[in-house]
């Protein structure tokens, strides 16, 4: 696993175990020797998760749309910042360019990112994993409502299994070396 793609919020949240769980999931990677492949933003947990990942020596990578790049103050310091024309480049580049997928906390836009890419694997146009980093029951609910989803037919078996969930950086990053070599 040479990259992964970290979906998440441009705003913080109100609990600080979001912005610790960004940090943790940061220093993880470059620990890892897993490249970041994120949103390009400086702020919310965006910015976190690559200062973080930043400050241990890791590769990041930032994509940005050019209508967001004031919106959401593009990352002034990266290396390797890739400004894009439309959102579609930009997730359209994010996938190219990563192994695997995976949300921390945030809003719909991190929501459409995942489901985009979980979407993409189940019709079988990639075989990388996709999780939740389920920062204190963040994604509870949605798993739960997920379950449900499956459990009235909606889902065929197999496609909910295919969103990896955990509570740690660690433990979430290692379900995704174990769905690579398992999918591979």
């Amino acid at each position: 696993m040479k990259r992964l793609c970290v979906f998440c919020g441009a705003n913080a949240g109100n609990d600080p175990a979001y912005r610790d769980a960004a940090i943790a999931l940061g220093e993880e990677l470059a620990r890892q020797r897993i490249g970041l492949v994120y949103g390009g933003a400086s702020v919310g947990l965006m910015g976190v998760v690559a200062d973080a990942a930043r400050a241990l020596g890791g590769e990041v990578i930032g994509v940005i749309p050019q209508a967001l790049v004031a919106r959401e103050v593009a990352h002034g310091s990266l290396a390797d910042l890739r400004i894009v024309a439309t959102m579609h480049e930009r997730k359209a580049t994010m996938a190219e360019l990563a192994d695997g997928f995976i949300a921390l906390p945030g809003g719909i836009g991190t929501l459409e990112e995942l489901f985009e890419v979980w979407t993409w694997a189940h019709l079988g146009l990639h075989a990388k994993p996709c999780a939740l980093l389920d920062v204190r029951g963040f994604y509870s609910k949605l798993t739960g409502f997920l379950d449900h989803v499956h459990a009235e037919g909606f889902l065929r078996p197999g496609v909910r299994e295919m969103l990896l969930v955990a509570e740690s950086p660690r433990d979430v990053i290692a379900a995704m070396r174990a769905f690579s070599t398992s999918a591979g």
